[in-house]
């Protein structure tokens, strides 16, 4: 039955929707199996979606429209240029600090590539900066947003892998931090390199102070979220709902950006793209089902052999095959795939399903900055009105930092779990 998973890759290339692959495989391996099981393929949609910490998602992507749409872009570049811009590559590094903060509240990385670039790639370009360096960056930062917490992915992972989603948002803290971190580095270097310097001088503490307390706002939101976690006041599902309250008091009371009438778009927006992923993780759980009825992670375990028993060389090729999935496949479909694949595997190998799941998160972000798919890319490239292969001198290396970073955590498991240890 391992011909069937070929068969999946098979149609991802031929372009077939990821969701119709996985039910359309399924269906076709349980017929092949036994066609009186095909009764059990609506009974398994169903219970795949039936989750009541899947209400997370659409919560957490309402809350990112709110934010997005609630002027917290402007005020959280505003208050990082007041940090870094006047360094060397200032406005770069202004660029991923901005997208950190905002990962922090919409956990997606278009949303992030779609708000920083609108304003900073303009920016950069009056400042002298490379066009190809500051598109290409702005992608690469906005991989951060899946990471950093809240996470729709994590939130996925965690729903089909069956662990903490509060462990697996702790433990994407440092990870996304290390992300940021690398690229700053990276950043500084080419703007003391080419003399990328802002014109502006170093803010008086005064209006820092403004800024700070503008921003904060905002990012009190995830402070709050992981706070009430870990402490217990409320479940990840729940604080969905409390990102929401808070972002809707944000936008239309604080800032008062959004109104009443802005928020059926908001919604409407938020349904489809929550439908999409509904029906995603349907198909994807009817292919779980069908995986563990025919046993197909044991046979892969016995296909690898030693390799099964290897923890670094099994993390190696499970690292090798999900960078090179993460080309052609989106993150989302990508977790829906690879996890009932691997979970096994890493299991037999003792290794921990939370740094797992962070691994493959890191992964998987740093195919949107890759070709062909690398969705980022194109939305920067349509702000910058570049064509995407111009942005490969300035994006190798920036894809190299993420890679160093992903092979840190891979390798040091102690950087994610630390925290999850500390406050559990």
């Amino acid at each position: 039955m391992i011909w069937l998973i070929v068969l999946l890759f098979v149609l991802i290339l031929l372009r077939v929707p990821i969701a119709y692959g996985l039910a359309f495989v399924s269906i076709v391996g349980i017929f092949l199996t036994n066609s009186d099981l095909l009764i059990n393929v609506p009974r398994n949609i169903f219970s795949g979606i039936d989750s009541f910490t899947l209400v997370a998602v659409p919560l957490f992507i309402l809350a990112g429209e709110i934010m997005t749409k609630g002027g917290i872009s402007k005020r959280l570049v505003d208050f990082s240029k007041m940090i870094v811009g006047p360094l060397p590559g200032g406005l770069a590094m202004v660029v991923i600090l901005a997208s950190m903060f905002f990962s922090a509240l919409t956990g997606t990385a278009i949303a992030a590539a779609a708000a920083i670039g609108g304003m900073m790639i303009p920016a950069m370009t009056r400042e002298g900066y490379d066009i190809r360096f500051s598109s290409s960056l702005v992608a690469s930062a906005a991989t951060i947003g899946p990471i950093i917490p809240p996470s729709i992915v994590l939130i996925l992972y965690g729903v089909i892998a069956s662990v903490s989603i509060g462990d697996l948002f702790i433990a994407g803290v440092i990870p996304g931090l290390l992300m940021g971190i690398g690229l700053m580095i990276y950043s500084y270097y080419v703007g003391k390199k080419n003399n990328y310097r802002s014109s502006d001088t170093r803010a008086p503490f005064k209006e820092i102070l403004i800024g700070a307390k503008d921003a904060l706002l905002a990012l009190l939101m995830p402070v709050i979220i992981i706070g009430g976690i870990i402490s217990g006041v409320f479940t990840a599902t729940e604080s969905g709902v409390i990102a929401v309250v808070y972002a809707i008091i944000i936008g239309m009371f604080v800032y008062k950006e959004i109104t009443i009438k802005d928020l059926g778009p908001i919604m409407l927006e938020t349904a489809k793209t929550t439908s999409a992923i509904v029906f995603l993780i349907g198909a994807a759980s009817l292919f779980i089902w069908f995986l563990s009825f025919n046993q197909i992670p044991n046979q892969l375990i016995d296909i690898l052999g030693p390799v099964a028993d290897n923890p670094l060389l099994l993390l190696l090729i499970i690292n090798v095959v999900l960078l090179i999935s993460g080309t052609f496949i989106d993150t989302i479909s990508a977790v829906s795939i690879f996890t009932p694949l691997f979970l096994p595997l890493i299991l037999v190998a003792g290794i921990d399903p939370i740094h797992f799941g962070i691994i493959m998160a890191v992964n998987l972000t740093i195919g949107m900055v890759t070709p062909p798919l690398g969705v980022c890319l194109f939305v920067t490239a349509s702000i910058a009105k570049i064509k995407v292969p111009q942005m490969f001198k300035y994006l190798i290396p920036q894809i190299a930092v993420l890679i160093i970073v992903l092979i840190v955590i891979t390798y040091i498991p102690s950087l994610v779990l630390f925290p999850v240890e500390l406050f559990n």
